[in-house]
């Protein structure tokens, strides 16, 4: 059976892949994309069901098409997200070729290409671009053992209340999907516990504009690097009943029991760090920073926009604040749930190529590999802090086509000798 070759490779037709074949078009650049599901899949169905976007419309967008039939302020919905990338693949007719998984890629002794082994076959490529995105593998902590009488699941399985066994849930993490799953849950009735971990939490709306124009005209969403700290701090922010500023004193007001960072179980017991007053005042002096910013700006250049003394007034402590919960007996509290919103890890396993470090991350500069010939694409923090929003990827894959393109004229490049030959 005859080898298929390529130029380039590209693993992944999400944001990110179907990004960088745009790019790699444009610049002329034979290639092919790979994808094992669906085109945009993890949207569909690596999301629950009342997910939206966590900006809006008119921002969160590629910048060559906008959203058809939303309202540009709104934030998409999940369905609505992955149809705009299987439309955009469409409308540039990218090589997408669906259902084919890549099992495993290494070198190609000799030729300077890759052999890569596929569910569908062996293909030859000059490059890989791996454009798996952020989000490969949920991690749920060795925290509480599978044999403790609790259902546990990632929320990356979670689709909506229904779906859980009656009884209480505790949602571990307070990032975006965090915090929201809780709203969610309590919304429906269910009593919820949440513990909270450091964060960032930003105003979703403030002086009339939203929180990603106020990133984009106080120059942060161009940060190259994270802030010494900041690592492992997450971000509460939400699109969801039309776009809200996130604030677990407000969830707590509304029912939920806010806890600290889970530490430990034994014996159907959990126990909480002592850190969710730190936590709450953290992300509140986040909060408060980006309006000092944004009322800066304004004094600064004169926009016209309304004042808003009340984004500063806050919501009552509620009791679990002014007095925390250090222990909570899953029986006794009547849960049944414990869901775990702690994020991904990556898995490039696939990948034997010389291209990571001891601790699997890939080494990399903006998306080019150490490795000559891999290139990654949607990783956190890539190029800058919009690295894995939808219109940062977008930018971050012209770069690295820009950088195929250029290595491509290298090895097109024939020397004197060459130049000679053809002039003879």
């Amino acid at each position: 059976m005859a080898i298929e070759k390529v130029d380039t490779l590209v693993v992944g037709a999400g944001q990110a892949g179907v990004a960088m074949s745009e790019h790699l078009s444009s610049k002329g650049v034979p290639h092919l994309v790979l994808e094992k599901n669906r085109i945009a899949e993890a949207w569909r169905t690596g999301r629950w069901d009342s997910l939206v976007a966590n900006g809006p419309a008119w921002h969160d967008r590629f910048p060559n098409l906008e959203f058809t039939g939303t309202d540009p302020e709104a934030f998409a919905g999940k369905d609505r997200v992955a149809d705009y990338f299987a439309e955009y693949a469409e409308r540039i007719q990218a090589p997408v070729r669906t259902g084919v998984e890549v099992l495993k890629a290494e070198r190609l002794n000799g030729s300077g290409g890759f052999r890569v082994e596929t569910s569908d076959g062996v293909i030859e490529a000059q490059r890989i671009v791996a454009a798996t995105g952020a989000f490969q593998h949920p991690v749920i902590p060795p925290v509480v053992p599978e044999s403790a009488a609790v259902n546990q699941l990632h929320s990356f399985h979670y689709r909506n209340p229904d779906q859980l066994p009656e009884g209480a849930v505790l949602v571990v993490g307070a990032g975006s999907s965090g915090a929201q799953i809780a709203d969610e849950l309590n919304r429906a009735g269910r009593k919820v516990y949440l513990s909270v971990g450091p964060h960032d939490r930003p105003p979703r709306m403030y002086r009339g504009r939203d929180f990603v124009w106020w990133l984009g005209v106080l120059g942060l969403w161009d940060q190259a690097a994270m802030e010494p700290g900041k690592e492992h701090v997450t971000i509460s922010v939400s699109g969801a009943y039309g776009g809200q500023t996130m604030d677990f004193r407000r969830l707590g007001g509304e029912g939920v029991t806010l806890l600290g960072l889970t530490e430990s179980y034994e014996d159907g017991v959990l126990n909480f760090a002592g850190d969710l007053q730190d936590n709450i005042a953290s992300g509140d002096a986040d909060y408060l920073k980006m309006l000092d910013l944004a009322d800066a700006y304004v004094a600064r250049t004169g926009i016209d926009l309304p004042q808003e003394p009340q984004a500063r007034e806050a919501f009552p402590d509620p009791e679990s604040l002014t007095h925390p919960v250090r222990a909570l007996d899953l029986a006794e509290a009547g849960i049944t749930t414990i869901l775990w919103a702690t994020g991904f890890r990556q898995d490039f396993s696939w990948m034997q190529v010389d291209a990571f470090d001891a601790q699997g991350r890939p080494q990399h500069q903006r998306g080019v590999s150490v490795e000559p010939g891999i290139y990654f694409l949607g990783l956190p923090w890539q190029s800058r802090r919009g690295s894995t929003f939808i219109w940062g990827v977008w930018h971050d894959a012209r770069h690295v086509a820009d950088q195929i393109a250029i290595q491509r004229d290298y090895e097109a490049y024939r020397g004197p000798a060459g130049r000679r030959a053809d002039q003879a």
